[in-house]
């Protein structure tokens, strides 16, 4: 039994144009020890997927499917039972440390909190742990450190004081939902090198929502590419990153920049935009965007179609696809 299994999730929205389907139809397992990686612009539902699973969806959302953790069903626990799985059992780093925080509560205050939540401890004993995993997390002088408030760090240390406070209750699954968005690019390596450190360390599984793919390439054995709230191809990473079949993947590979490039030299695009939740076509959502649509691809919604032995992509023009490479 894996440790994670998603089968058929689909997360409805109210929007004031009607109802929207933010995610439809993912599905994957993860076991423990796995890292997954999600990837994919901004509004593909890589987000919304990671928040159905801790059930931290926005009020109204409507989900459906089944999420297993090790067994349990976690859809349509109440907020009591969810209560003692989100921060205990899935913990989350959120992209945005500032808003992930209470600026009105020192650090060392807000990675106790779930110690003492979870783990039973008095103030004292949480205390003392806060300050040994803010230490963990390489936190200069951490028992100073621990005192201070989110505003008096800086975003680095912001972000290590949400990671201490994910693995403060050794969670069994770690989301890292653009861990390093905000950060400059000699912090985000470390930050992405402490994340693969500690999740090593404790044998979590790690599942690491990306839009960047050189973050993913570098640190997840398995990755999932979203569009318009489904996976569009799946597979093991370096088997997608060698032999990407779906063209959205292969387009986002074209897209990224290149040291040969030659100076002025303009980077290839994705024409068009990720298409409004209410928007969705009735068949494949890349196809306002694709070079390789006929008429076929708006009557229904791509089926998984085979590409190797674990790897996968919703498209009914592989083989063109593949011509076009």
């Amino acid at each position: 039994m894996a440790l994670l299994e998603v089968e058929n999730l689909t997360v409805r929205l109210r929007t004031a144009r009607g109802p929207a389907e933010a995610v439809r139809d993912v599905s994957f397992a993860l076991e423990r020890g796995g890292t997954l990686g999600l990837v994919g612009e901004s509004g593909s539902g890589k987000s919304m997927t990671a928040l159905a699973l801790i059930g931290l969806l926005p009020d109204g959302a409507e989900p459906s499917g089944k999420i297993r953790l090790a067994g349990q069903e976690l859809l349509g626990l109440a907020e009591s039972e969810l209560c003692q799985i989100r921060g205990n059992r899935i913990a989350m780093v959120f992209q945005e440390p500032v808003t992930a925080l209470n600026p009105l509560h020192s650090v060392g205050r807000q990675v106790a909190e779930p110690l003492i939540l979870h783990g039973g401890m008095d103030h004292a004993a949480a205390r003392a742990e806060a300050v040994r995993l803010l230490d963990r997390v390489r936190m200069p002088d951490a028992a100073q450190r621990a005192e201070a408030y989110p505003h008096q760090l800086s975003g680095g240390q912001r972000q290590r004081v949400t990671i201490a406070m994910a693995l403060a209750c050794k969670p069994d699954i770690l989301i890292a939902d653009e861990p390093t968005t905000a950060l400059d690019v000699t912090i985000q390596r470390r930050i992405l090198d402490l994340i693969a450190e500690l999740v090593a360390e404790d044998s979590m599984a790690l599942i690491l929502i990306s839009h960047d793919l050189g973050v993913i390439a570098e640190n997840v054995e398995r990755m999932l590419v979203m569009y318009g709230g489904s996976v569009v191809e799946g597979g093991p990473t370096e088997e997608v990153f060698g032999r990407p079949a779906h063209p959205y993947t292969r387009a986002l590979l074209a897209a990224r920049p290149a040291l040969h490039l030659a100076r002025g030299v303009r980077l290839k695009t994705i024409p068009g935009s990720v298409p409004e939740l209410a928007d969705l076509p009735p068949g494949c959502p890349f196809g306002d965007r694709c070079t390789l649509v006929i008429p076929a691809c708006a009557a229904a919604r791509p089926r998984e179609e085979r590409v190797g032995a674990d790897h996968y992509a919703r498209c009914i023009r592989l083989d063109a696809a593949a011509v076009a490479r």
